[in-house]
């Protein structure tokens, strides 16, 4: 049998009937009609039984239609697994984030992505400020999605995915927490914990050492990661910045986030290495881009811990 032969068998008896059979295989319904008679002529018996009203399979084509049915699926298969092989969608991804309202997004396109292209295997990592950036200049990470600005010249940032409100994390027995909100200006009134492995750069973005006004900001402790940035913050050692979406994964009893008034958003964006583009990475940025699409920016935040 010719491929458009077992094509036309195929749809015909999923349809059962000749002219959508036509249609979703873009030819005539004559022409439908004709392959099937030489089909059927070849065979040497009816595959199908036609009346005015209904088209059946006959228990030959019943039969046909379940051995052919598999194979030729596996058939599509290959070719598809070929095709991804030569695009290079097929093998491992692996994707690193470190806030988890990004996870959440990566999750998503991450389904989607092994819907889109089976060959491609997606493997999820979360990881602290201070090893994102190692974990991707070291090759243990393909892609990284986080918090702009990148990590030194050798790092792309592709589009930004999206954006949240800037809020302030400080003990709850602070006097800025009875607050409503806080300015730039305010950062001035506590330490302010720092990531440890954190560039200049993103220092300067995230963690001022003066207040727009020109007051200086006092430098507390730092920390490796973001719960023991939150634990210095609940024993009332300082406060530090952080998306507004913190409040909703991070609660706890002994801090409170405050939603800044006049800081600029926060952008999310995915980072990779210089001169390590490929296809499947290319994909997942573009599928990234679709799924978190709907997202507004950050959610509100209000005064409780």
């Amino acid at each position: 049998m010719e491929r458009h032969e077992i094509e036309t068998f195929l749809v015909l008896a999923e349809e059962l009937h000749f002219t959508r059979t036509a249609e979703r295989l873009l030819i005539s319904p004559g022409r439908v009609s004709q392959t099937i008679k030489k089909l059927e002529r070849r065979f040497g018996g009816a595959l199908f039984e036609r009346s005015n009203r209904h088209v059946t399979l006959t228990p030959v084509g019943r039969q046909l239609h379940a051995e052919l049915l598999p194979a030729y699926q596996q058939v599509q298969r290959a070719i598809a697994n070929a095709s991804a092989a030569c695009q290079g969608l097929s093998g491992m991804l692996r994707v690193g984030f470190s806030a988890l309202w990004c996870g959440d997004l990566i999750v998503r396109a991450t389904e989607e992505m092994q819907a889109r292209h089976p060959q491609c295997t997606v493997e999820i990592h979360r990881v602290t400020f201070a090893a994102a950036f190692t974990a991707l200049r070291g090759d243990e990470l393909d892609i990284l999605v986080k918090e702009l600005p990148v990590d030194g010249p050798d790092v792309i940032a592709g589009p930004v995915l999206f954006s949240e409100r800037r809020a302030l994390v400080v003990p709850a027995s602070h006097q800025l927490a009875a607050q409503r909100t806080v300015s730039l200006e305010d950062l001035a009134l506590l330490p302010l914990i720092t990531p440890v492995g954190a560039s200049q750069g993103f220092l300067d973005a995230h963690y001022p050492r003066r207040t727009p006004g020109g007051r200086p900001v006092p430098q507390g402790p730092a920390a490796f990661g973001w719960e023991e940035m939150l634990s210095l913050v609940g024993a009332g050692k300082g406060g530090t910045p952080v998306g507004a979406q913190a409040a909703d994964y991070h609660a706890r009893p002994d801090v409170t986030y405050i939603s800044f008034d006049d800081a600029p958003p926060v952008g999310y964006a995915p980072m990779w290495r210089k001169g390590s583009e490929s296809a499947k990475l290319q994909a997942f940025v573009e599928i990234l881009l679709e799924v978190a699409a709907p997202r507004g920016d950050g959610l509100p935040v209000g005064r409780s811990a």
